[in-house]
């Protein structure tokens, strides 16, 4: 085993999936190259690399390395070459060139033990010194936690979040159990804890690793499928796969796991649905809340109120339908309504309607669950609309809110919009916060896709029958004159749209192959469809990339999201001298660029100007979409505003919950309306080409729908009404809870 010192010069070539890394490094005064599997490392850093001298048939000689050892550089172009990499949050070249011109070979021993000193460096203000001392510590611990994990193929970006929640104890955490990774880090699977616990010797029938599996598999499930829960059978069907362990083994361990309360077991015959202890307690808190707030609202403002509903028509000029005009009747009278129904069948305007009614007896609040379904709702009714998170006063730590059962939301009815995006979890947390005797009117519809997290409250309260619903089915918005909404029901009945209609708001253009129905959607975006819809001729890419959104199917693909992606950000914002960029993995990301949050970032901070001076905030959502307002190519961050108000500032790690959103999947756009949609519809994996993903999509338009593809995709779509049934029993409790509470 040769053993190696060097210091690196640069990455050639490196796989952030699996840390492979080809680098070039100089041990003494010849260069060399090594590879392996490798912690990410920088210019001007200096290791031991440990492993054989093989010869490449096209590259040479190369030193195959198993092992590495980091050491800190000792020169002082070493160390400011280290500092000022970019691994540091807060220290770019310049600055760590000031750093190291006044503390010399020192540097690294004052950013260790004694970092206050960095207080002497000219013109380092109080914050941020402590700023760098922070990133450097963290740092130091990251990369300690790298070499130790590096040897079991884990990549660079996920050693890093392993070493910010175990720090300094991260390979003695590990050693005693691998697979508390599952637990308590999102983004690792089993099958990565299982390595590292087979690498430590861990028996494939141990009791730690049947018991984590049991907990992974519950967990996938909620998040890949929306499962509240798995048949007994299926679970164990499932980890059984995962470990290759015989089903009885595993049956034993989930019996002393539902004795422990670590899962639980309910059902008909106490036993054959098995759930995770949370998802468990959140379906029968949502049960026994919804039906406590049916049995304990106030008074009924239903009496004499067919006159002001008459006077609502007169002066808006409008005539209610008989549903309509019960739907408005039923929730001045009942503490909680479901008011569902697709598009242009009137939500909204009995929603104002409502609004204007209760509003002379109380606060009327209203809600959703994003940012952009708030704004519309704000639009649309003249009423400030907050999103749930920021109505339940988000409070820091992920899950706390500060609005809760013992300090509830200050109104006398709560409206909360888009309800098929609200999961399960999210709905006892708002649930919580309404204080028996405050009416609750959900709006939403049913035909569209269910929520990205587990449960399917709406469809489950609406096939429940315990909550008063009133289903609106009959068009009333742009009447004929709109396509979209016409072959949006069309579609929701399974019947083909209506096609290329002369004069309307719904077009298709026939392209069979994928390579050209993409270059065609490029087309419209850019030129076509500005043209058309009479954009400024000197401002076509700023109105396209604002008012026009591609929706795709699938991610992957000619025609998918990620491909379509970088095509229209190459079209719409090519790069330029005064456009600086950063790039993250495969993505780049450019001034300018609209781009969308991928996961609830719950300590990210924002902060917007005000009438009253700066507001500041944490949190952004997945599905928050914003535009790069500012990028600092020597710190490493970028900044990003979004709904035209709040900023975040993004360092490097933190730009992996960031994707381009020049074309979003249709899922991502669930609760967004956008003036022109265009979709590709050339195929693609039958799950993902369903009934309600079309509809959902077709509904996001406000204006003018472009559908790019063949008549038989669309054909396909239509037809395949397959839902993926979600494992649920939210109806089923609430129906139990009805019979326990008194009505009225």
């Amino acid at each position: 085993m040769e053993r190696v010192e060097a210091s690196v010069l640069g990455t050639v070539y490196r796989n952030d999936e699996n840390g492979y890394s080809v680098l070039m490094a100089r041990e003494g005064r010849r260069e060399i190259t090594i590879v392996g599997t490798l912690p990410e490392l920088t210019p001007g850093e200096q290791a031991i690399f440990t492993g054989e001298w093989v010869e490449h048939p096209q590259y040479g000689r190369q030193l195959k390395c198993t092992g590495c050892t980091l050491q800190m550089p000792t020169t002082l172009l070493g160390i400011e070459r280290y500092l000022g990499s970019g691994l540091i949050h807060g220290v770019g070249p310049s600055t760590a060139k000031m750093i190291v011109n006044h503390f010399g070979e020192e540097t690294l021993t004052v950013l260790s033990e004694h970092p206050e000193r960095l207080q002497e460096v000219p013109k380092m203000g109080k914050k941020r010194w402590k700023q760098i001392a922070e990133a450097f510590r963290e740092q130091q611990g990251a990369r300690e936690a790298m070499v130790f994990l590096q040897s079991y193929g884990i990549p660079a970006t996920l050693a890093v979040k392993i070493s910010k929640i175990y720090g300094e104890r991260t390979p003695a955490v590990i050693r005693e159990n691998p697979y508390r990774l599952c637990e308590d880090l999102e983004g690792v699977g089993f099958l990565t804890a299982d390595r590292i616990g087979t690498a430590l010797g861990v028996a494939p029938d141990s009791e730690g690793r049947i018991c984590s599996a049991l907990k992974y598999v519950l967990k996938e499930v909620s998040v890949s499928m929306g499962h509240v829960y798995l048949p007994r059978r299926e679970l164990i069907q499932r980890a059984s796969q995962l470990l290759r362990v015989e089903g009885e083994l595993i049956e034993h361990y989930l019996m002393r796991m539902t004795l422990l309360r670590e899962l639980v077991q309910s059902g008909p015959d106490g036993g054959e649905r098995v759930y995770l202890p949370q998802f468990d307690s959140a379906e029968r808190e949502v049960a026994t809340r919804l039906c406590e707030l049916m049995a304990s609202h106030g008074p009924s403002h239903a009496a004499g109120a067919e006159k002001d509903i008459d006077h609502f028509e007169r002066t808006r000029g409008i005539q209610f339908s008989p549903r309509q005009r019960q739907a408005i009747l039923t929730a001045l009278d009942e503490g909680v309504l479901v008011i569902t129904g697709g598009p242009g069948t009137g939500k909204t305007t009995i929603i104002n309607c409502i609004i204007n009614l209760l509003s002379h007896e109380g606060e009327v609040v209203l809600c959703a669950p994003t940012g952009r379904a708030a704004k519309r709702m704000t639009e649309a009714t003249g009423v400030e609309a907050k999103t749930i998170h920021r109505l339940l006063e988000y409070g820091g730590d992920e899950g706390q809110f500060a609005r809760n059962q013992e300090n509830p939301i200050e109104g006398d009815c709560v409206i909360v919009d888009e309800v098929s995006m609200v999961d399960m979890l999210l709905m006892r947390s708002l649930l919580r916060a309404v204080e028996p005797g405050t009416r609750l009117i959900l709006v939403g519809d049913a035909d569209q896709l269910p929520s990205v997290g587990a449960g399917n409250v709406l469809g489950d309260i609406l096939q429940s029958g315990i909550v008063p619903a009133c289903m609106l089915t009959d068009i009333f918005r742009q009447g004929e004159t709109s396509r979209i909404v016409v072959n949006a029901h069309r579609i929701n009945h399974g019947e083909m749209p209506l096609l290329n209609e002369k004069g309307t708001d719904f077009f298709f253009e026939r392209k069979h192959l994928f390579n050209d129905a993409a270059q065609t959607i490029v087309s419209l975006v850019t030129q076509r469809l500005p043209k058309f819809l009479k954009y400024d001729p000197d401002d076509y890419a700023a109105q396209a990339v604002r008012h026009i959104q591609v929706l795709a199917p699938a991610k992957k693909g000619e025609c998918g999201v990620i491909a379509l992606n970088q095509m229209l950000q190459s079209a719409l914002n090519p790069p330029a001298p005064y456009k600086p960029s950063l790039q993250y993995g495969e993505t780049i990301f450019r001034l300018g660029d609209k781009v969308m949050q991928t996961k609830n970032d719950y300590q990210l901070e924002w902060r917007r100007e005000t009438s009253s001076g700066w507001e500041d905030g944490t949190g952004v959502f997945n599905g928050d979409v914003g535009f790069i307002v500012d990028v600092d190519e020597e710190e490493h961050a970028l900044t990003v505003r979004f709904d035209e108000e709040r900023e975040a500032v993004y360092a490097s790690q933190q730009l992996e919950n960031l994707d381009l959103a020049y074309c979003l999947s249709v899922h991502k756009s669930q609760g967004s309306e956008f003036p022109v949609v265009v979709m590709p519809v050339v195929g693609g994996p039958p799950m993902l080409l369903t009934r309600n993903l079309f509809y959902t999509a077709l509904t996001r338009a406000r204006a003018l729908v472009v559908l790019v593809g063949r008549e038989d995709v669309v054909r396909l779509m239509v037809e395949n009404d397959h839902i993926l049934k979600r494992y649920t029993t939210l109806g089923e409790r609430l129906e139990q809870v009805s019979l326990l509470l008194p009505k009225g």
